[in-house]
């Protein structure tokens, strides 16, 4: 059985079942309310192995990897990790898996620090702008006098430039900031 959302080929080299494998789409070991966890937890009974291939596609901090721990040592499930089988119940086992669930926990937030730093130092440099507007000012204030005229319709002005409802909203908005 497994919590993780991983290819499911590696959980079968590990002797997983294909009709035992569980699966959250689009959730990542950050976050303890994912189904596929709670369909596995619940599939497991007394003396079954809670298969995952890494640590961090069953958590990624060190409270989340202790609640889990304890709910595995309450219904007295082991824990096999990549092919390496973890007893929460025993001490050294505990041991092992708290350090693997702070590296787990340090790997995240590794991860998480380094595209901060690199837009830090982007920013820093001039490099970091953002996305660039649809409209040159020339254009937006060409899009607010023929909208001002009456001439043309949202829809109209939306063709015409070649850009979204939204942009055309956003325009006129911000001309009306302007003036007011």
């Amino acid at each position: 059985m497994t919590a993780s959302a991983v290819p499911q080929a590696t959980l079968i080299a590990l002797g997983v079942a294909t009709e035992r494998i569980y699966v959250d789409h689009g959730l990542t070991g950050t976050n303890r309310a994912r189904p596929g966890l709670r369909e596995a937890f619940a599939a497991c009974r007394a003396g079954d192995t809670l298969v995952v291939t890494k640590l961090d596609r069953l958590a990624r901090s060190v409270p989340v990897a202790r609640a889990i721990a304890d709910e595995l040592t309450a219904g007295e499930i082991k824990l096999c990790i990549g092919g390496s089988v973890h007893d929460p119940t025993d001490p050294i086992g505990r041991l092992l898996f708290n350090a693997l669930a702070m590296i787990a926990e340090f790997e995240a937030d590794l991860v998480r620090m380094r595209p901060r730093e690199g837009m830090k130092v982007a920013r820093a440099k001039g490099r970091l702008r953002g996305k660039q507007p649809k409209l040159s000012p020339r254009q937006e204030a060409h899009l607010v006098s023929l909208h001002s005229a009456g001439e043309h319709t949202i829809s109209e002005l939306e063709e015409l430039f070649s850009v979204t409802r939204s942009t055309v909203y956003r325009a006129l908005s911000r001309a009306r900031a302007k003036v007011g």
